[in-house]
């Protein structure tokens, strides 16, 4: 374990401005003893490696279709959605914008580490603060697998109910948030 942490410990001596380069050399290391032992450690280490590569293609072409979508994060052109369509649907702070967002967010199934440059790109594009943080709400709590699975444990009428709350809830919030974050501004 030492002779993993020395390279990371000297190159964060050598750079420590950059702490990314010790951290990959930390990571190499713990990859390098973990990928070779046995037992409990090395299972994981098999299994983590499994995962990083089924969810890394997924994840660079949920990018990829991000970029080609909505354009460059920092512009708002260049995308193959006007700003205008994102402005009209989800810009501003209304209670339909907020609720398609929350709607839209809760039958998306994105990657988590998608859901910044994808809310970037539309942000960038005219969607609205309240929106943003409706769509980033429900997200992460349905999807539609999530909705089927949670059907199949608790039925339908639950799983309406539940559908229903995490929907509302996250569009009151958007819309107590855009409220906020406009009179700040």
């Amino acid at each position: 374990m030492l002779l993993a942490a020395l390279p990371a410990v000297l190159l964060a001596c050598a750079f420590p401005g950059k702490p990314l380069i010790p951290f990959a050399a930390g990571a190499l290391g713990l990859s390098a003893i973990t990928g070779t032992s046995r037992g409990e450690t090395g299972e994981w280490f098999a299994s983590a490696w499994g995962f990083a590569k089924q969810i890394t293609p997924l994840l660079f072409g949920g990018v990829l279709v991000a970029g080609l979508l909505l354009g460059s994060p920092e512009s708002s052109d260049g995308g193959l959605i006007p700003s205008e369509w994102v402005t009209g649907l989800v810009g501003g702070n209304s209670v339909s914008a907020n609720l398609f967002a929350a709607v839209v967010g809760a039958f998306m199934y994105f990657a988590t580490l998608t859901e910044v440059p994808i809310l970037k790109g539309l942000i960038g594009n005219g969607m609205g603060q309240g929106p943003a943080l409706a769509l980033l709400l429900a997200g992460p709590a349905l999807s539609l697998p999530n909705m089927l699975v949670i059907r199949s444990v608790m039925g339908t009428k639950k799983t309406l109910v539940f559908v229903l709350l995490v929907v509302v809830m996250a569009t009151v919030s958007g819309l107590l948030f855009g409220t906020f974050t406009q009179g700040a501004n």
